[in-house]
């Protein structure tokens, strides 16, 4: 893994930035307070502090390689206490030759660099657990963000994987009822079961297209409904009726896509299929401020047998808003005495476009 001040060029401007900020305290702190000459000073704080800065930005790389094999914290403390007292007595022999070499006549220097030895000693142990700090602090933030970022990414995954388990799933029966159909009409009527064909094609063609925003306009998503609803008419005859009040205002709005289908199929099952009469599904679209209303509605036979719970299909499209929009209050289902309603709301602020 590179070093983070490698990684980030904001982190090396600050880390030097700091470095040479404390190269010039350090050369005032000594030319003022310890009378030493102006140039002895700003060599020694430019070797001591230069040094310290290499050392501290190579301390992450022994960082890195102690970290590999997993250890007890007394283990951890021990390697970091060797590693720190190598690293000072390097730092403290490489910046003694170097200012001997730099400084061989100038004896006030000489002696004031042998005295200050110990508190050097002090002052690199204070960095080298500076250094340590602040780079743990470092990888703790990296993984904590990779970790969150994997989080997103599997959230991610496994809600684009839902939403498409749920928008995909299409009831057999229907394919099979639809297929009898079809070779019931190639004896009677090969035209028109050239044309169930042309439009169960482009039914099941609708329904796998995958928009990656899981929206479509309603036009399209009503142009899909017709052709499902003409494929049903097909077996159902005069008993099937569909009637649409659709504003213009309404058509071009963004719905995810497939969810008007199981609503159909729904009203289809549960009012067409147990009645002998004409049964009237409805559908209605009510704009207004924060929502884009569509009302299915459907009569059924209350003598026929009644479907217990929701359904599989109404529990998938309160499953796909929640998961879409955050919400769960977006779906809402009325039963009268003779009338079945289904309410879809789809929030104003989904449909607008960046």
């Amino acid at each position: 893994m590179l070093n983070p001040f490698i990684k980030n060029r904001n982190y090396l401007i600050i880390y030097l930035a700091v470095w040479v900020s404390l190269m010039l305290i350090q050369t005032a702190i000594l030319n003022y307070y310890q009378e030493l000459s102006l140039v002895s000073s700003l060599n020694d704080a430019v070797v001591f502090n230069g040094l310290l800065a290499l050392i501290g930005f190579n301390i992450w790389y022994v960082l890195r390689f102690n970290m590999k094999d997993e250890q007890s914290k007394f283990d951890l403390i021990i390697n970091h206490m060797l590693v720190g007292i190598v690293t000072i007595a390097i730092w403290l022999t490489s910046g003694y030759f170097l200012m001997q070499a730099m400084e061989p006549t100038n004896e006030a220097y000489l002696e004031f660099l042998y005295i200050s030895l110990p508190w050097r000693a002090v002052i690199g142990a204070f960095f080298y657990l500076i250094f340590i700090l602040i780079y743990y602090m470092m990888l703790y933030y990296e993984d904590l963000q990779q970790k969150m970022r994997i989080e997103s990414e599997l959230n991610s995954l496994v809600r684009d994987a839902e939403l498409n388990a749920l928008k995909s799933q299409i009831n057999p029966h229907f394919l099979f009822n639809s297929l009898n159909s079809i070779s019931s009409l190639t004896m009677n009527d090969p035209e028109k079961a050239q044309e169930m064909v042309i439009k169960l094609s482009d039914f099941l063609r609708y329904s796998l297209s995958h928009d990656r925003n899981e929206t479509t306009s309603l036009k399209k998503e009503l142009e899909n409904i017709e052709r499902y609803l003409d494929i049903e008419k097909v077996r159902f005859g005069h008993r099937l009726k569909f009637q649409k009040y659709v504003p213009e205002a309404c058509l071009q709005s963004d719905i995810p896509n497939m969810i008007l289908q199981p609503l159909f199929e729904n009203a289809i099952k549960h009012g067409v299929y147990h009645s002998t009469e004409e049964v009237l599904v409805e559908l209605r679209c009510e704009p207004n401020k924060d929502f884009m209303e569509l009302h299915i509605l459907n009569d059924f036979d209350p003598d026929a047998a009644k479907p217990k719970g929701e359904g599989i299909g109404l529990k998938n499209i309160r499953k796909r808003l929640e998961l879409i929009y955050q919400r769960a209050d977006l779906l809402e289902i009325k039963r009268e005495k003779i009338s079945f309603e289904v309410v879809l709301r789809i929030p104003i602020q989904k449909n607008k476009k960046n």
